[in-house]
């Protein structure tokens, strides 16, 4: 575990090196939670919004977009229940004065019990060798059995106080278990309370004109508000799909794991309206879908697992989540929930307006359960990073740092470098790069040794290098490197366009799906 921590850590500190994300306000000691992406993150970041955007609107005739306001009328958030259960149970340590969440604090010990499970079935391993029956270990070993045991009856409190919103039960769990502040080392804790996590701001002039407005906590509810408008002018029959991509606001007390959790993020989010009745097979068909659109990206389908909620919201009749391992364990990326017509029900019992949809191969009108898949693009982006992050040595006792990252989702497809500055070789170099660049985002480099050259494009995963040489000039071919092999070939530079294509574009990806 502590081997992964040392791993992430360096990923955190190559995406501030090379461009993909930095600490907000930084010159100003920064602002906690909040991130900023740099040139190269914008893009990978845009590739994957593009990548899900179209794999959603393209691929699905029956599914349109929308992009709405970030400030809504206050009643919705009435309507959502967002402003009376939009709550994180917060606990303080009264020496450290650190606010903790409640649950998050018994995740982390529960967390703890896994990881000496772990380390006894490790050493178990390593001493018996190949002959290690885990399973057997696992039932038969007395401590092993003592710490599950544990574990087991720690977890079933803690699902029974959540789903019973108990705050006195949390706390309870965290005196027994005698759980220290990580910072102050003692369990000198408060009472647990609930804290509302929407941003509130003021709209209006006058202190006694303006009105409360909340940021959106999630875009979901910009779609609900106008599904009948994207129904009727779009002429939409159900079973029918709206996307969104939108930024989102959560005032997290406990924001951590670098931009794994942050106050001030992106969404995005399908709506998709279904006959009630209907709703669990279309949460089957989107649970298996959303799953591939993931694995289609090659990074590795075994880091990939579904986790059925316990826990379902009020509003949900069937809620999964697709989590993915990261360098601090699995965790959700992804949340396809079957939301009932809670939220449509709601919006035409606050608003008073009828936003039923008449079926006319039913000849009657209702109102639609909705299956929902949300996904953080942040989340997406951190578990992109992590997969592809490698620390190779090579022969020779050389070493370099590559991202593996997906050929068309990498910030630079290709760069073009002059073996050297002089001969004609930049100025054939500055051709090659005029005719790619209105397809692929194509660098020019020319500082430094070839080798620091390449070294720099396999840290930002750049899929091709291109390197004019003296024979190109003769004979009009170039050496094309590939990032992950470090091969070299020969190829003609009118071949270029077509090899580099077949790898980066986003419509082989969209074709694996």
């Amino acid at each position: 575990m502590a081997q992964q921590e040392d791993v992430f850590k360096k990923i955190v500190a190559h995406a501030k090196e090379y461009g993909f994300v930095f600490p907000s306000s930084e010159i100003y000691d920064g602002l906690s939670a909040v991130y900023d992406y740099g040139q190269n993150g914008v893009e990978l970041k845009n590739n994957i919004k593009r990548y899900w955007w179209e794999a959603m609107t393209l691929l699905h005739e029956n599914i349109v977009g929308i992009d709405s306001a970030i400030f809504m009328h206050p009643t919705i958030w009435k309507a959502s229940g967002h402003v009376d259960a939009f709550n994180d149970p917060l606990i303080d340590n009264r020496d450290s004065k650190k606010r903790y969440r409640a649950d998050v604090l018994i995740e982390d010990h529960i967390a703890k019990i896994d990881e000496k499970i772990d380390k006894e079935v490790a050493k178990a391993r390593k001493r018996f060798g190949d002959s290690f029956d885990e399973a057997m270990f696992r039932q038969t070993n007395a401590r092993v059995v003592e710490l599950l045991a544990h574990r087991e009856a720690v977890h079933t409190r803690f699902s029974e106080a959540m789903n019973a919103n108990d705050l006195d039960g949390l706390r309870q769990i965290i005196i027994d278990e005698e759980i220290v502040d990580p910072i102050s080392g003692t369990k000198n804790w408060t009472e647990v309370r609930q804290f509302n996590l929407m941003f509130k701001t003021e709209m209006g002039s006058t202190a006694d004109g303006s009105m409360t407005v909340y940021l959106r906590p999630e875009t979901a509810q910009g779609i609900f508000v106008n599904y009948l408008n994207v129904q009727k002018t779009g002429r939409m029959r159900i079973p029918f799909g709206i996307a969104q991509i939108g930024k989102a606001f959560r005032n997290e007390i406990v924001a951590r794991q670098f931009i794994f959790r942050m106050r001030e993020f992106e969404q995005m989010e399908m709506q998709f309206f279904v006959r009630p009745g209907s709703e669990m097979e279309w949460f089957k068909y989107w649970k298996e879908w959303r799953l591939r659109w993931h694995k289609a990206l090659g990074l590795g389908d075994e880091k990939y697992r579904y986790h059925d909620h316990e826990k379902l919201a009020h509003y949900a009749n069937a809620a999964t989540d697709i989590e993915f391992q990261m360098p601090f364990g699995f965790k959700e990326v992804e949340g396809i929930h079957s939301r009932t017509n809670f939220d449509l029900s709601q919006h035409e019992k606050f608003s008073g307006k009828k936003i039923q949809y008449f079926d006319p191969e039913l000849n009657q009108s209702y109102t639609p359960y909705v299956i929902e898949t949300s996904i953080g693009v942040d989340r997406m982006f951190l578990s992109v990073l992590c997969s592809s992050y490698e620390e190779q040595a090579l022969e020779g006792g050389d070493s370099r740092v590559v991202l593996h990252l997906p050929a068309a989702l990498a910030p630079v497809k290709c760069a073009v470098m002059p073996l050297v500055r002089k001969d004609g070789l930049p100025e054939k170099a500055r051709e090659i790069v005029d005719e790619l660049k209105f397809d692929f985002t194509t660098h020019y480099e020319e500082k430094d040794s070839i080798g620091k050259r390449y070294r720099r494009q396999d840290a930002i995963g750049t899929p091709f290098c291109i390197t004019v040489d003296h024979q190109t000039l003769e004979d009009n071919t170039v050496t094309l490197r590939h990032r992950d092999s470090m091969e070299q070939q020969r190829v003609n530079i009118a071949d270029l366009h077509s090899l580099i294509h077949s790898q980066v574009s986003l419509n082989a990806l969209l074709r694996k799906i």
